[in-house]
């Protein structure tokens, strides 16, 4: 494994044929300054002073990344369901980061062209970054796997845009960003048996190396990220999170929520609620999550089928049995959480309709998602929506035969947020930050590192926005 001492850097993924990287060095920008620095993130992960001064004096140009074997991962991906070669055309690989046994990957976003940059300039915005940055701390508050955000530094250069926009670079730590666009790229690009093996193997090595001791480590990595996605995607829905762009280029086989382009939280319960500019169709709304983590499965197990067992009938039998464990698996996982919102820590099928029949009151009324959950926690928020009346004397004789209402509190407390990244605050942070006034950016960040815990005079945090907000929002992919 090639080590590096600045700042101390290993490069495993360089083991691997160099098909599935190009060589390259971040872009010298003019006057960078760090105006984000994730001191959490850093002592998290323990890094020393003198990891921190080197990689500081990397971003801010006082060293050169010349000794950095930094490089672009290729990979394609189905983008709204259709095919495509990609690759990180704005981002490089800095180098690889240990940490008590784990290895994380250190990326710097908006670093320039690369050899996957097409027509793109492989820059990045200032508002972008800044939005990446709050909304992956977010996540992470919310203990919901996600890469983290370790920096944000203006680069000292107009991007251009639908305007001239101040550009910017983030620095992002993930566990891994190997996607089922890697293996598509494998499978469907190279269409190399042997860059397969090799990229599975690595996978394997790397993330889920408990798989390695099963009579078939590739259906087992099949079978465990099939899992985990769906773990994380239920958890997306307990807090009302919308990705916006379930590519398969956008799905990590850690199963870590990344690349925070037109994600947003819903305000008002709805299941086609769509916020993405690009998601015409509704593709990716909040309710279409779980039909499309299993699409993006099912073009995973396609590109394992060559490995999965030397004889195709038998791969094909394989991995179609997986999948039809996915739906028992879903509702396992999805209504899991969902009982947890109303105080159940035991997954009973019987109550499944428990939670349908509040969605669905939820839907007609348009309640407020995080509100209305929240308030069943708490005696002194009592909800009290008239058509709720019925299904409350339900749920109340559901929790006395379960374990009583003070240990029903206890677990919503822990699973229903009091405070979301609000869109309307989001924009108005960043746009705040663009603008040099950092206050509601640090607030609303500082709010939301603790979620789950009511903050004396932070009410304007728990509030919807107005409904002729939500009815013309939208986000963007910020490339």
């Amino acid at each position: 494994m090639p080590q590096n001492n600045q700042p101390g850097f290993s490069y495993s993924y360089l083991s691997l044929p160099n098909t599935f990287y190009s060589l390259e060095k971040p872009a010298n920008f003019p006057t960078p300054d760090i105006m984000l620095w994730n001191r959490t993130l850093a002592e998290e992960k323990q890094f020393s002073n003198e990891q921190q001064k080197l990689l500081t004096d990397l971003l801010m140009g006082v060293q050169s990344y010349e000794n950095l074997s930094s490089f672009a991962q290729a990979y394609a991906g189905h983008q709204f369901g259709h095919f495509t070669k990609l690759g990180d055309g704005r981002a490089i690989m800095l180098g690889e980061y240990q940490n008590n046994g784990q290895i994380f990957d250190i990326q710097l976003k908006g670093s320039g062209r690369t050899l996957y940059s097409r027509n793109g300039d492989g820059k990045a915005t200032l508002k972008a970054m800044l939005r990446e940055y709050l909304m992956s701390e977010a996540m992470h508050g919310l203990n919901i796997t996600s890469s983290r955000s370790l920096a944000v530094i203006k680069t000292g250069e107009p991007v251009y845009r639908e305007s001239a926009q101040e550009g910017a670079a983030l620095v992002r730590m993930i566990k891994s960003h190997i996607r089922v666009g890697t293996f598509e790229y494998a499978a469907h690009i190279t269409g190399s048996i042997d860059d397969l093996k090799a990229i599975t193997n690595y996978s394997i090595k790397r993330l889920y190396p408990e798989v390695e001791q099963e009579e078939n480590p590739v259906a087992g990595l099949l079978k465990k990220v099939m899992q985990e996605q769906i773990d994380l995607v239920a958890n997306w829905m307990r807090v009302g999170f919308i990705h916006g762009v379930m590519n398969t280029d956008n799905v990590a086989l850690s199963a870590e929520t990344f690349d925070y382009g037109p994600c947003a939280f819903m305000n008002a319960y709805h299941p086609g609620t769509v916020y993405s500019s690009i998601d015409r169709d509704g593709r990716y709304a909040f309710g279409n999550q779980a039909p499309i983590i299993k699409w993006n499965m099912a073009r995973f197990a396609e590109t394992l089928l060559p490995i999965l067992h030397p004889e195709q009938e038998t791969s094909l039998r394989l991995a179609q049995a997986m999948f039809n464990e996915f739906d028992t698996q879903w509702n396992t996982a999805y209504y899991g959480v969902m009982l947890k919102k109303i105080g159940f820590d035991n997954n009973r099928p019987e109550l499944y309709a428990l939670v349908d029949e509040l969605l669905n009151i939820m839907q007609n009324r348009g309640l407020d998602y995080t509100n209305t959950f929240r308030a069943l926690s708490e005696e002194e928020r009592p909800l009290d929506d008239e058509p709720l009346k019925p299904w409350k004397e339900k749920w109340y004789k559901a929790v006395a035969e379960a374990k009583g209402m003070e240990h029903a509190r206890k677990i919503m407390k822990a699973h229903n947020p009091v405070y979301i990244p609000r869109n309307h605050l989001v924009e108005q942070a960043l746009d705040d930050a663009v603008n040099g006034d950092m206050d509601l950016f640090e607030r609303l960040s500082n709010v939301l590192s603790t979620p789950y815990t009511e903050q004396e005079g932070q009410e304007n945090f728990t509030k919807p926005p107005q409904t002729d907000f939500d009815s013309s929002y939208q986000t963007y992919c910020g490339t």
